[in-house]
């Protein structure tokens, strides 16, 4: 095997690492998310509810799961593929999946504000504080960043 060789599956299984790492932090937050959705339908209360409410909180359990189905895929994966030397699948898909679970996992947060805002606030107010909400997890997690992103190829063109 030659140096640069080396040095590729060296960054791969750097990227691996790293991609693992940055999911870990991301499953536990939607999986105390999901544990704490899913214990609010077993409440008294909860049998009051309006449909409205049982509805969007359906939505907001259901991005939840989809969510972890996402962010823990990349393991999965891993696990299945890393004795194929399949590294460069991992990360790529891996990349992918840890996307479309942070974004799941914005409409799961925004959903679970939105709830909170309904019980607290009442109809209208609530549409305002999930929108907000909506936009600060839009914006910090994928707007700046592909922005940024942006802004760095632009520079680094002639």
């Amino acid at each position: 095997m030659s140096e640069a060789e080396e040095s590729d599956q060296r960054r791969l299984a750097r990227n691996v690492n790293e991609l693992l790492q940055e999911l870990r932090v991301a499953q536990a937050g939607v999986q105390i998310l999901f544990g704490f959705l899913l214990s609010i339908a077993f409440t008294e209360k909860y049998a009051s509810t309006t449909t409205y409410i049982r509805i969007t909180h359906l939505v907001t359990v259901l991005c939840a799961a989809v969510a972890v189905a996402f962010l823990t895929a990349p393991a999965a994966w891993h696990r299945v593929l890393f004795r194929k030397g399949r590294r460069e699948d991992v990360v790529e898909s891996g990349n992918t999946f840890a996307l479309i679970g942070l974004a799941f996992l914005a409409l799961a947060m925004t959903g679970t504000v939105l709830l909170l805002a309904e019980v607290i606030l009442g109809d209208r107010a609530s549409v305002v504080v999930g929108v907000l909400a909506f936009i600060v997890f839009a914006g910090l997690w994928f707007v700046v960043p592909f922005a940024s992103s942006q802004r760095a190829q632009d520079r680094k063109r002639p």
